[in-house]
């Protein structure tokens, strides 16, 4: 199966005549790849990501693409904490959710355009602004990836030997690529702090519950997580999100 039908050295040879941009790199990267592609693309092209923060894109793409590209942002939830070509699949976006965020004034037509682009992989499509997605996103994919990393760091490798298929399962994300989360994280990182702090006040009560050996509040607190979580595969199995 053929990975791409052609293959360019310069940026200039391969933006010089399309419709749509993709950015597929690191997050800190798109300032100065909005800056070269404002003078490289025609105007009305459609310039997006797969970055999982959008705040810092739009305020870039705001200052750098004044000669008519338009910046949307995109977040296909989707793929693994792998990465490369390896690890492709053509299935990858069938069923998944696609996040849209954009600036306001963009034309109707032009958002259109890219939601039938991901609806046409397979993508659920849905639009919110950027500060919207990256409080979202905070919670439930960049504090995860923390928690996972905290969990591996604060554990001896020689006990982890001897872990389960439970502590695999929680600790999975955390052997997603370390420089594009750390893009990620500074990126987003007043939501990520804020969440790191909703996450200590939840040990706390732990904590405080274990050394007052409080069973009731223990068994309270692990039923709401319990009950929380079933609600949620609920959800996403309707939605056919969860296969």
């Amino acid at each position: 199966m053929a990975i791409a039908t052609e293959v360019a050295e310069q940026l200039s040879e391969a933006v010089c005549d399309v419709d749509l941009v993709i950015l597929a790199t690191p997050i800190f990267t798109f300032a100065e790849y909005f800056a070269h592609l404002n003078k490289l693309v025609r105007r009305g092209c459609i310039i997006t990501d797969v970055g999982s923060t959008k705040v810092l894109p739009h305020r870039w793409a705001q200052q750098q693409l004044t000669d008519g590209a338009i910046y949307i942002g995109s977040h296909p939830i989707a793929g693994s904490e792998q990465r490369g070509i390896e690890f492709a699949r053509d299935d990858l976006f069938v069923d998944a959710r696609c996040i849209l965020t954009t600036a306001r004034g963009v034309n109707r037509g032009t958002l259109g355009a890219l939601r039938q682009f991901w609806s046409d992989l397979g993508c659920s499509v849905e639009t919110m602004t950027a500060a919207e997605h990256d409080r979202i996103l905070a919670n439930v994919s960049h504090l995860p990836h923390i928690i996972a990393t905290g969990l591996v760091n604060a554990s001896d490798p020689q006990d982890m030997r001897s872990a389960g298929k439970g502590f695999l399962d929680s600790t999975r994300i955390a052997s997603g690529p370390a420089d594009i989360w750390t893009d990620v994280l500074l990126a987003n990182a007043d939501n990520i702090v804020a969440g790191i702090d909703r996450v200590l006040a939840e040990l706390t009560a732990v904590r405080h519950a274990l050394k007052a050996e409080d069973r009731q509040t223990i068994q309270t607190l692990l039923e709401e997580a319990r009950r929380k979580r079933a609600a949620l595969v609920k959800y996403k199995i309707r939605k056919k999100e969860l296969l």
